[in-house]
């Protein structure tokens, strides 16, 4: 009995989401399913060839080196112990504050994600850096790990973003727009999650202590400790908005320059340099390897005609442009339970971009609002991707705990959220005027 299109497409998403929750990593499951439908269609001998195809493709795409470049930078900077200098450095302006450790956790947090652009690192590093502070002056563990999850969650929106990077590789926009409409939503965020802190501190006058004031002195000391990664930042991201350098250019300077300020501030070890280009090759190959599953199961998906058949339904559906952009932003919701912000992008942006294109929305608008709903499913319940980070980093804490001290934030997000779908030009004014 031969299968319709439609039947194989339905069976290819079942067996993946069967596979995702075998733990099969992502990648695997997408490119299993991707290269087994193509052949039952198309003959194995098309469906071995494109695999081929599709690995010396990716491999050698000179657009794709921009990924392990910005890798290899958020790589250098996490070993150099920037992390802990930007902790130390907001703590000194607003530690005396009720609240104010955890308002610097998600000021170093920003300041980090800009440079390292992985949530689930952050996550991991404010862990190691920020908790056994914060639990030292007796901030509440659900707090303390909640502030965590939630400053990670900035990794992915504030620019060099590797998932932006990704998101515009697959939708050919401009990375450098994506990058510039990053910064006020990012910002907004880390405001926002501020003045969430400072409402609990207020509304709970005993639950968040404040810490001792520290002198100018103290204060100007710790600024210098965190001049060298800003500068690069904006040397970065300043070169790629002036038109100087290419994003893969960008990120070749920025894991140049982090690499020369860790050398010279004797922040890198021999030791250290090994764990940073490491670290850096093996999250490449694990993204590189998601990159190939999904682009095989992308042409899977492609003779099958489901985003064609996807746009049809929903515009079909009479319920709106806005109706349909919910039902997209709840399914991003849901799957960030059970897969992390990467593969989600790579997965679903295909079928859903065509869609988001046929009701008008702005492309480059619509990547940022993506990349906020994937960072609010990584900590949201039931399952979040940080929280689960957080608890394997400490120990003794429950994942109900961390759950309590998110929802907070998640509220904050989902606000956030609304503003930006009613007011799109937070993401659309700074890419409109500084790139044209």
């Amino acid at each position: 009995m031969e299968l319709s299109n439609e039947a194989v497409a339905l069976i290819g998403f079942v067996s993946l989401f069967v596979m995702m929750l075998l733990r099969v990593p992502v990648g695997m499951a997408m490119g299993l399913v991707g290269v087994t439908g193509f052949g039952y269609l198309t003959g194995m001998e098309p469906a071995l060839k494109l695999v081929a195809q599709t690995v010396m493709r990716t491999v050698t795409d000179y657009s794709f080196g921009v990924i392990p470049m910005f890798l290899l930078m958020g790589a250098f900077v996490s070993v150099s112990g920037i992390s802990r200098e930007l902790f130390r450095a907001a703590n000194t302006f607003v530690g005396h504050w009720k609240g104010g450790l955890g308002i610097a956790t998600i000021g170093a947090c920003g300041g980090f994600a800009a440079i390292s652009g992985s949530s689930v690192a952050t996550a991991a590093t404010f862990s190691a850096v920020a908790y056994p502070e914060m639990r030292r002056f007796g901030y509440p563990q659900s707090f303390s790990t909640g502030v965590i999850a939630v400053g990670g969650t900035l990794g992915a929106m504030l620019p060099p973003s590797t998932v932006l990077v990704v998101y515009g590789i697959i939708t050919q926009q401009d990375i450098g727009k994506l990058f510039v409409a990053g910064i006020v939503p990012g910002l907004l965020a880390i405001t926002m999650h501020m003045i969430t802190i400072a409402i609990i501190g207020a509304v709970r006058p005993g639950f968040l202590p404040a810490g001792p004031r520290s002198s100018w002195h103290d204060r100007v000391l710790a600024l210098r400790d965190v001049w060298s990664p800003l500068a690069l930042f904006f040397f970065v991201i300043g070169g790629l908005y002036g038109g100087f350098f290419i994003p893969t250019e960008a990120g070749a300077v920025g894991a140049v320059g982090a690499f020369i300020i860790g050398v010279m501030r004797r922040k890198l070890s021999r030791d250290g340099i090994l764990e940073a280009l490491l670290q850096a090759t093996r999250t490449t190959a694990a993204v590189f390897t998601v990159l190939i599953g999904a682009l095989c199961f992308g042409y899977f998906l492609t003779i099958t005609q489901t985003p064609q058949h996807v746009t049809e339904f929903l515009t079909g559906l009479g319920i709106g442009r806005y109706g349909v952009l919910a039902l997209i932003l709840l399914m991003y919701l849901v799957l960030g339970c059970l897969m992390d912000a990467m593969a989600m992008i790579i997965l679903t942006v295909p079928i859903v971009f065509p869609v988001v294109t046929a009701l008008g929305f702005d492309p480059i608008w619509f990547g940022i609002i993506i990349v906020m709903t994937v960072e609010l499913g990584l900590i949201h319940p039931p399952v979040g991707m940080n929280v689960f980070v957080i608890k394997s980093v400490i120990k003794d804490v429950s994942m109900s705990t961390i759950f309590a001290g998110v929802l907070p934030f998640v509220a904050t997000d989902l606000v956030r959220l609304v503003l930006l779908i009613a007011f799109p030009v937070i993401a659309t004014w700074l890419p409109m005027h500084m790139m044209g």
